[in-house]
């Protein structure tokens, strides 16, 4: 099996759809259908629906603008124009993106992004559409763009998209923006930043009063070739489609000036084509898949050199993607908070501890009935500090982040079967001043592709994304969230025969439980021949 061949190939740009979802107000749940699903796939489906909560809003006046409104044939990107909407005022509560669209026909699944003022404010992927046709939706907390958002701004949008006689799905989407004003006198909520500022080039100058930085990485491995499955890929030795000369191994890299400021393990979103089973994901797309969050690091040690007035050197780049080798997008946006008393924040980078990265990814070559197999072992550390002296008196803020992954690829002749079982995590702990936040990541994949008789391919996979939050403030905990989104998923096919003749089955199960001092959330979402079965709220 060639997944050149066989995965559904991600044409076009890598998009932006990162969602800072609150546990929110859900939805009503639908009761499970009184009607039994179909016995097979037919020429139409339910709507994509994931289980992730919905973005909370407020109870206050709210105004809408329209940001972009296009159909998608090609790599012809979307130009229109912003304004603030003058009835809701420039002091908003909460501003809520949403994208609404339609596909019918056939088409691949596709990526695109938003841009107002060149800060990249949502990335996405496309569902694939059905013969009769699909609708959907996504919606993001983009409040955090406020200072973007404040002021007129070009809009750019792309979903980059090939229409000819065999790919006939036309995009048809919608962006809409709705404000939401704050009454009385409230102040922007403290991860709402002062300015916000696009990493177009890798030149940047901050104001010279900045006293928290975060950037935020819209990484995405994509563009139909071996980096859209980075996580399979092997070393150069191994006989498999996909070779890397250093195996799976990616890490998401930040630096200053030269000086490794921040690392993160990708997550390995599976686009909705992915696994060479599309039915897999008609109804149910992956974690993330539509809502593709961006990697945030915190920059706030390396503050004082910035603020020293002068162009600084900011790059984004991703170890382990061999030389020359395009597939990943890094679209960056520059946070910041200024101290309003200072007219210049002084202070120092004190102490900077990087690990050598490990990486270790052994090739086992199968003999006549057994697979081939490799096993690989890798991580990183970063460990940084530094000082500002504020107005409000000297702040220390140390940043350390360690990373590990682990992963068993095994495949058979003509890579049939083609088996993944991996761990990635990502913990991080900042302290600043006397609150420290840890927050342990881990992402996990464990599924088998094969082809039997017939031609019949069956894919099963079960996707996980974890996350646990603590904020301890004075030795007190202040507060807590824990975040477990689940996926599991078995679909089987005829391959090499008409659309109508795959005589396909599947059936998907999601749960999204998050739950902390905020609230709890728990929705289970299940299927069957892309018939929704249930749709259940627990909390």
């Amino acid at each position: 099996m060639r997944h050149q061949k066989i995965m559904s190939m991600i044409g076009g740009l890598a998009l932006v759809a990162g969602a800072l979802l609150g546990a929110g107000q859900p939805a009503a749940a639908a009761d499970a259908p009184a009607d039994p699903p179909p016995a097979e796939f037919t020429s139409d489906w339910h709507d994509p629906v994931t289980a992730a909560p919905p973005v909370s809003r407020p109870a206050t006046p709210s105004c809408e603008v329209t940001l972009a409104a296009a159909q998608f044939r090609d790599f012809t990107p979307y130009k229109g124009s912003y304004a603030p909407p003058g009835r809701c005022g420039t002091r908003w509560s909460k501003v809520v993106l949403r994208l609404d669209g339609a596909v019918k026909g056939r088409q691949y699944d596709r990526l695109g992004y938003v841009t107002v003022g060149g800060v990249e404010i949502f990335r996405t992927s496309t569902p694939q559409p059905s013969p009769e046709g699909i609708t959907w939706s996504v919606e993001k907390d983009v409040t955090r763009y406020r200072d973007t958002l404040s002021r007129p701004q070009p809009v750019e949008m792309l979903i980059g998209n090939v229409v000819n006689e065999t790919y006939t799905g036309v995009l048809d989407v919608r962006v809409t923006l709705t404000f939401y004003t704050a009454q009385g006198r409230v102040k922007p909520a403290a991860d709402t930043p002062d300015r916000v500022m696009p990493l177009g080039s890798a030149s940047l100058t901050t104001p010279r009063n900045t006293e928290r930085i975060l950037a935020e990485v819209y990484a995405t491995g994509s563009g139909g070739g071996c980096e859209e499955y980075w996580y399979l890929t092997v070393p150069d030795a191994a006989p498999y489609s996909c070779e890397a000369t250093d195996g799976p191994y990616r890490e998401v890299r930040i630096s200053v000036d030269g000086r490794l400021a921040g690392i993160a393990a990708p997550f390995p979103t599976v686009w909705t084509g992915g696994w060479s089973n599309p039915f897999l994901w008609y109804v149910t797309p992956g974690p993330r898949a539509f809502d593709i969050q961006p990697i945030v690091y915190d920059l706030t040690p390396f503050a004082a050199l910035l603020n020293d007035g002068r162009a600084h050197r900011i790059e984004v780049s991703v170890l382990g993607v061999p030389a020359g080798q395009a597939g990943w997008s890094t679209p960056t946006n520059v946070l910041l908070w200024q101290d309003e008393r200072s007219a210049v924040v002084t202070g120092a980078l004190d102490r900077h501890e990087a690990g050598a990265p490990r990486n270790s990814s052994v090739y086992t070559a199968g003999t006549a009935g057994s697979e081939h197999r490799v096993d690989t072992e890798a991580g990183h550390r970063l460990s940084v500090t530094g000082h500002l002296n504020t107005s409000h008196g000297r702040v220390d803020t140390t940043v350390t982040r360690t990373l590990a992954h682990t992963s068993v690829h095994r495949w058979g002749e003509g890579e049939n079967p083609d088996a993944l079982t991996a761990r990635w995590s990502d913990d991080e702990t900042v302290t600043a001043g006397r609150t420290t936040t840890r927050t342990h990541r881990t992402y996990t994949m464990d599924g088998e592709t094969t082809v039997g008789a017939g031609g019949r391919l069956r894919t099963v996979l079960a996707l996980g994304d974890h996350a646990d939050t603590v904020v301890v403030r004075g030795g007190e905990r202040v507060s807590f969230s824990r975040l477990d989104d689940r996926y599991d998923g078995d679909a089987t096919y005829t391959t090499g025969v008409p659309r109508d003749q795959r005589h396909a089955v599947g059936t998907t199960t999601e749960r999204y439980r998050l739950h902390g001092s905020g609230g709890c959330y728990d929705r289970t979402l299940r299927t069957a021949q892309g018939a929704l079965t249930e749709d259940r709220l627990r909390c």
